[in-house]
């Protein structure tokens, strides 16, 4: 078990307060995502096609759409010609924070519910873009086909692969929205065999430990050494629980698992057994002037077991780092930007352990820890 000494501070109940009002006025803010609207009623409305003619003005010629734009709102008929504009762009298609996957689904719900080949096109165009992107280990990057620095890296951070990889699954088996003749036979084939890749991927990148225990993940991997690999600043070469939840989940949702597979699934379990923060809670508050939003580890007893987002590869300690790359052991050693300004533990892992007590039910105990 991994612990941090408690900080000092501004009180429980006042912080409560404050992340109570914060929460709410930010929710009463935010507006629907349609993109991952799922409510198929939906998709026959007026709504749902100006936003499906937008998703297809945004597709770049790569068959990949860029990140971070809300594609949703109205645009006036200047900012559409500037999209026209740039649909020839190369560098700005992705997986990262769910670019392209959205899109994707959003246009084969669409086309479910509307029949209009438009869409049915361009996601096949999409699918095309996943497949040209995987490399032959099995991995995709963050960016390609143009792409520099850690863009070129096999890309776990933010579920990126395993999104992609999901989306493949739904296309080779013909789960819906992924149904009907969305996907011919050939590409329909051509998925399925990505899919496989990708686990051997997944498989061939899990970190081992100094030991020679399997762990878990990085958020990316080096494309040609397969070992963890450094992205931004305050990103290094660490174990990451969150992103590695998502891949464990995948793989425990894998009907005939083999035996690398139940090995990598039960190392992982143990992995994230052993360096779970229990104790500690993440609380969100103000400064002492009451102008700036601060976020600390506080002791709680009562609190769910948290996981950092980082843990070195040498001491495997939980860690936080700022934009000089020098990685701190507590929240307070780091500059307010980052501080605030990522989210430095999760209670995500937490959900892994009731699919993993099924899972070990059907497919084996834990394997001996010499194994």
């Amino acid at each position: 078990m991994k612990t941090h000494p408690t900080t000092q501070g501004i009180t429980r109940i006042a912080g409560t307060i404050f992340f109570c009002m914060a929460f709410a006025t930010a929710t009463a803010q935010q507006q629907p995502d349609r993109l991952r609207e799922t409510n198929e009623s939906f998709f026959t409305t007026h709504e749902a096609r100006r936003i499906g003619d937008q998703v297809l003005l945004y597709q770049r010629c790569t068959g990949g759409w860029p990140k971070n734009i809300d594609m949703c709102r109205a645009m006036t008929p200047k900012e559409q010609e500037k999209v026209r504009e740039e649909k020839q762009r190369r560098d700005d298609s992705t997986i990262d924070n769910n670019a392209t996957f959205l899109q994707m689904t959003y246009l084969a719900r669409m086309y479910r519910a509307t029949g209009d080949v438009r869409y049915r096109d361009a996601f096949r165009k999409g699918a095309a873009y996943l497949l040209e992107g995987q490399y032959e280990n099995g991995g995709w990057p963050q960016f390609w086909p143009v792409n520099h620095g850690y863009q070129t890296h096999i890309t776990y951070n933010d579920n990126a692969m395993v999104n992609v990889m999901k989306m493949l699954r739904g296309i080779a088996e013909a789960r819906a929205p992924f149904d009907k003749d969305l996907a011919d036979s050939t590409l329909r084939t051509q998925a399925g065999k990505a899919f496989q890749k990708g686990i051997r991927c997944i498989l061939a990148t899990q970190i081992k430990t100094a030991e020679g225990q399997l762990a878990i993940w990085c958020q990316q991997h080096d494309e040609h050494t397969l070992l963890p690999a450094a992205a931004r600043t305050y990103e290094l070469p660490s174990y990451c629980p969150v992103e590695s939840a998502a891949i464990v989940e995948l793989l425990m949702s894998l009907p005939c698992p083999d035996e690398k597979i139940k090995e990598a699934v039960h190392q992982a379990m143990a992995w994230m057994e052993a360096h779970k923060i229990e104790g500690m809670r993440v609380e969100r508050l103000r400064d002492a002037d009451g102008r700036k939003i601060d976020t600390r580890l506080v002791a709680d007893s009562t609190a769910a077991p948290l996981w950092a987002r980082f843990y070195d590869l040498e001491q495997c300690e939980p860690y936080v780092c700022g934009r000089n790359g020098i990685p701190r052991r507590h929240l307070e050693e780091i500059e307010p930007e980052r501080r605030n300004g990522y989210s430095w533990y999760s209670t995500r892992p937490a959900a892994l352990f009731p699919l993993y007590e099924e899972w070990a039910e059907k497919h084996g105990e834990t394997p001996d820890a010499g194994n």
